[in-house]
């Protein structure tokens, strides 16, 4: 099992997440992991795309542990979460007597961050004007704390994240694309979970282990049957979906043998699209995740598709379907257990 440790846990105090390994041993996620090992040892600006779910906070203070900032502190400021208003204060500060509110001097985040990263969590939520003043801050490192004139300069490694087309966004004008050049310097794209379904098996026994710990229950068997009916469902929700799933099956089996809580009906094979082409591709990729991606022998894809394996090859090829290839050379800095 490929089990990654990116250094020590966060200070406390400090606001990301704070499960401090990535697991996992497919190619999508083989890949993400050489993306992070070549800009993880620089002080490059990064966007990350991705689903809801898919760890993206996790993978951020994975590549600050990593960074030559990180001796720093890593500070999160989730976009979504703070109304227009406070927006500005939160990231630049603020000085006393600024706005009603304002009793007494505050820090922003950015400045909090000073040696360390700042992890803009949601950066499809900023509204044009927050965008204007963080578009500044990246191209000229300085900002002024709301109600003072005083120029401030700090050093920060900026990470940013998005669930949204940002593409989209910019077209659209609802994000500026002066910024969405300055914050994608190095873009990294977290594949969704259902692009990841032979890490299903590790991933479940890693968490079920986690929340076994921590809830005082005993799993001594996880059925194969089960591994396969989470391996087929679509994941929606990713990550976080399945490890809310499973902290319940943790919670409701009593045996020893991992069971899932009745109010789980995980619908299963509900394909993007209903056209033909999507509901074929859709199944042959699910297949050769079960198969692990092999395509010839007994057992192998094409044997359980019913096809020969140039057949199932030609129309891999018709579909757009192919497997990341394997990596050249090893992932320079990221020690495996």
């Amino acid at each position: 099992m490929a089990h990654h440790r990116f250094g020590t846990m966060a200070r406390a105090g400090d606001e990301c997440d704070t499960e401090p390994s990535l697991i996992g041993e497919s190619d999508a996620f083989k890949y993400l992991l050489f993306r992070i090992g070549e800009v993880a040892s620089t002080n490059a600006t990064i966007l990350m795309l991705g689903e809801t779910g898919t760890g993206k906070s996790l993978i951020a203070h994975a590549i600050h542990q990593r960074s030559p900032m990180r001796s720093g502190r890593f500070v999160a400021v989730n976009c979504a979460a703070l109304p227009p208003t406070l927006l500005e204060s939160e990231l630049f500060g603020h000085e006393r007597g600024a706005f009603t509110d304002a009793r007494a001097t505050q820090i922003g985040r950015v400045e909090l961050a000073h040696g360390g990263t700042v992890f803009l969590d949601e950066i499809g939520e900023l509204p044009l004007e927050a965008q204007a003043k963080l578009l500044r801050f990246l191209q000229e490192g300085e900002f002024e704390r709301l109600g003072s004139h005083e120029t401030r300069r700090v050093q920060v490694r900026v990470i940013a994240a998005t669930n949204r087309d940002i593409r989209e966004e910019v077209r659209s004008g609802r994000f500026r694309r002066d910024l969405y050049f300055r914050l994608s310097v190095f873009p990294v794209t977290v594949p969704p979970l259902r692009d990841r379904r032979e890490d299903i098996p590790l991933l479940v026994r890693h968490l079920v282990a986690r929340f076994a710990a921590t809830s005082g229950r005993r799993i001594d068997h996880i059925p194969a049957t089960l591994i396969e009916h989470l391996q087929q469902h679509p994941w929606p929700g990713n990550i976080r979906e399945l490890e809310n799933l499973l902290q319940r099956a943790v919670i409701v089996s009593h045996t020893g043998t991992l069971h899932l809580d009745s109010s789980d009906e995980l619908t299963l094979d509900q394909p993007a699209s209903d056209s033909l082409r999507d509901v074929e591709r859709a199944h042959i990729l699910r297949i050769l995740s079960l198969k692990s991606w092999r395509i010839e022998g007994a057992g192998g894809a094409a044997h359980t598709l019913g096809l020969r394996p140039s057949t199932l090859r030609s129309r891999m090829q018709r579909l757009g379907i192919r497997r990341i290839a394997r990596l050249p050379r090893p992932i320079v800095g990221f020690a495996e257990r």
